[in-house]
């Protein structure tokens, strides 16, 4: 399947001289981490950014919440 989301950090925008927009596959080198092992078996995590805390959920239908 060859669809194009331009919310898919997989695909760059690319304005050409008509000022129509293409999206371009482009290789992205992004260290990716399993939730498993991010959570190991919990449900929530608190993740220290800046002096903040977010707290990073797992959703009962399986999605993540991330909230200040």
């Amino acid at each position: 399947m060859n669809t194009r989301n331009p919310n898919d950090f997989r695909y760059r925008v690319r304005r050409s001289d008509d000022n129509s927009a293409r999206f371009d596959r482009v290789p992205l080198t992004v260290r990716t981490l399993s939730s498993n092992t991010l959570f190991q078996g919990e449900h929530e995590i608190g993740i220290e950014h800046h002096g903040a805390l977010y707290r990073l959920k797992i959703t009962r239908q399986g999605k993540l919440i991330l909230n200040k």
